[in-house]
């Protein structure tokens, strides 16, 4: 299934306390609840006016229910193409460095 980044607008959100994000999250959790399997909320950033989340569905129209069902502003649906990380770096520059047909003149 695709996995999507969502941008929320939430002002403040930076300032929430451990107990209004408990909330939040309950609120969250009780909304996938109600939609089913096909969608499954993976983890979230909180910056101090926005909070990004990755999600795991089968479509952004499920994004779009649990955003309508949880209360939740949706600003931006991305699905994310790719990931990367250092280790990508590190893993590209390794199969470089060890290519076997190049160094056995195949290409």
């Amino acid at each position: 299934m695709p996995k999507y980044m969502i941008e929320r607008n939430m002002p403040g959100a930076g300032s929430l306390s451990l107990d209004d994000l408990a909330v939040i999250a309950d609120r969250s959790c009780r909304a996938l609840e109600e939609i089913g399997p096909q969608i499954q909320w993976v983890e979230s950033f909180v910056t101090a006016d926005k909070v990004y989340s990755v999600y795991i569905a089968r479509d952004q129209r499920l994004i779009r229910e649990h955003a309508y069902l949880s209360g939740f502003p949706t600003d931006s649906i991305c699905e994310v193409k790719a990931i990367i990380d250092p280790s990508t770096a590190r893993e590209a520059r390794r199969s470089q460095e060890h290519d076997t047909a190049k160094e056995s003149g195949v290409y």
